[in-house]
This record gives C-alpha cells, sequence and structure tokens, in this order.
C-alpha cells in the first residue's frame, strides 16, 4: 500500500501556507540563496505576524532551506561545492537504496504511472530541444516518485521529508538547464526500465551513477559561476582604481 506522500499534506494554518510560499520561492531562486533574512520586511511581504513567520522559518531550517547563526541571524542557505557534494553523496546512497527497494516493492500500476510520466516529460518542447528537463515536485518529480515506491518509510521520511526541498534548490538553480537533458531523461528511462524488470541491484546501480552525473553537473556550474563573479569583481576594482596622480 502506497504510504503518505509529503507534499500533499494540506496546508492549515497560516504559518503552513507562508512555509510553502517561502519554500517555493528559495526553491526557485525567487530569494536568493546565501540571501539575509529580514523578519520585519518577510512578515510585511506575506502580511503576517512575526510568530507566524518564526513558525514557518523553523520549518524552513528543518529543511535546511535557511540556517542561524549566533551573533549574524538567518541566511537562506548558500549552494556551495561542498554543500553539494555533501548533499549528492547522501543522495547517491539513499536514492540507491530506495531505487532497489522500488525494484521489489513498486506495484505494476505504479510502475505503469511512472512510464506515463516519463511519456509526459517527454513531450514538453525544452526537452526535446535538449536544453532544460524541468520537473514540477511531488508527483511529476521521477525522483520522488521512486522513493515513494520502495514502501520504506524511514526512507521517504529521510529523502523527501528532510532532504528533497534543499535537493530541489540545486536542481532547480543549476541541474535542469542543461546540455545533459536528452542524456538525463534517457537514464531515467533505463531505471524505470530495470525496476520494471525487477532487478534491484541494476536499478540501484543505475540511479546511483545517474546522481553521480548529476552532481558533476551541477559542480562544474557553481564552478564556472563562482569563476565569473570573481572575474567580475576583479574587473569592478580595476575599473573603480584611481590613475595614478588622480585626486
Amino acid at each position: 500500500m502506497p504510504l503518505e506522500d509529503p507534499t500533499k499534506i494540506v496546508a492549515v494554518t497560516t504559518a503552513d501556507k507562508v512555509f510553502e510560499l517561502m519554500q517555493r520561492a528559495i526553491v526557485d531562486g525567487e530569494i536568493l540563496a546565501g540571501s539575509k533574512i529580514s523578519e520585519p520586511e518577510l512578515a510585511k511581504r506575506y502580511q503576517v505576524s512575526r510568530s507566524t513567520l518564526r513558525e514557518a522559518l523553523n520549518r524552513l531550517e528543518k529543511c535546511h532551506l535557511i540556517e542561524r547563526k549566533a551573533n549574524v541571524g538567518s541566511r537562506v542557505v548558500q549552494c556551495t561545492t561542498q554543500g553539494l557534494l555533501d548533499l549528492y553523496f547522501v543522495r547517491e546512497a539513499l536514492e540507491g537504496m530506495a531505487c532497489r527497494q522500488a525494484a521489489e516493492n513498486m506495484t505494476d500500476n505504479e510502475i505503469v504511472d511512472m512510464k506515463a510520466m516519463l511519456n509526459q516529460h517527454a513531450s514538453v518542447q525544452a526537452l526535446k530541444d535538449g536544453v532544460a528537463y524541468y520537473q514540477e515536485e511531488g508527483d511529476l518529480d521521477f525522483h520522488y516518485k521512486v522513493i515513494l515506491g520502495s514502501h520504506n518509510a524511514q526512507l521517504i521520511h529521510l529523502i523527501c521529508g528532510q532532504l528533497y526541498h534543499l535537493v530541489r534548490m540545486y536542481r532547480c538553480q543549476f541541474g535542469m538547464h542543461s546540455p545533459r537533458a536528452s542524456r538525463a531523461f534517457s537514464e531515467h528511462a533505463q531505471i524505470i526500465e530495470a525496476i520494471s524488470d525487477r532487478d534491484g541491484e541494476l536499478a540501484e546501480m543505475l540511479m546511483r551513477r545517474h546522481i553521480a552525473a548529476s552532481r558533476k553537473n551541477i559542480e562544474n556550474k557553481i564552478a564556472l559561476q563562482l569563476e565569473i563573479e570573481l572575474k567580475t569583481k576583479a574587473e569592478l576594482k580595476t575599473d573603480t582604481t584611481p590613475v595614478q596622480g588622480e585626486k
């Protein structure tokens, strides 16, 4: 029997709704990575009390989307190379395990749904053009569906309940718009075929390779972004350096 989907929990309180809005804004980059959290500004933006906002911020911290430091305050988590490595090595192990269990536990109907979802993905023009492979969260996200298909409550809680949105932050901001889009889709198709064949060993191996390749792709993008930022800062510094004799 399929276990509860954490993304389908209905927002009931005002804090729930603020949490969902901020979560989406951080993942999509609308609230910038590394930016300082201003409680007065956010309370005004979402038209809520400071106590309601803090409740939402506490939940965002548990999802690893914001971090708090003594005498510094709260900031949106920064997408760094080390953060990527730490997260994706854990993800590779856990999702590989989930994929193996999905091959054992996923129902025939769930596999049919997965294949139908991939057919839906294949119809998107950006993927046809090989420039992007964007997946909405939850039921339209291949990785999320595989994790749910493991039918392992602990894995679902760890990956979907705690790490999922931080993973999506890296994927949305660095991984989905990529020349690797077509290759990533092909890897998804190979994984679901291994699951369909009930070959857990192959399914796990393919998932681990797929996540490792995604990690390398994002690592290269972060390195390139850092290089551009450093070059820009150097150029700005040069432009503002006074010419000799100038006062």
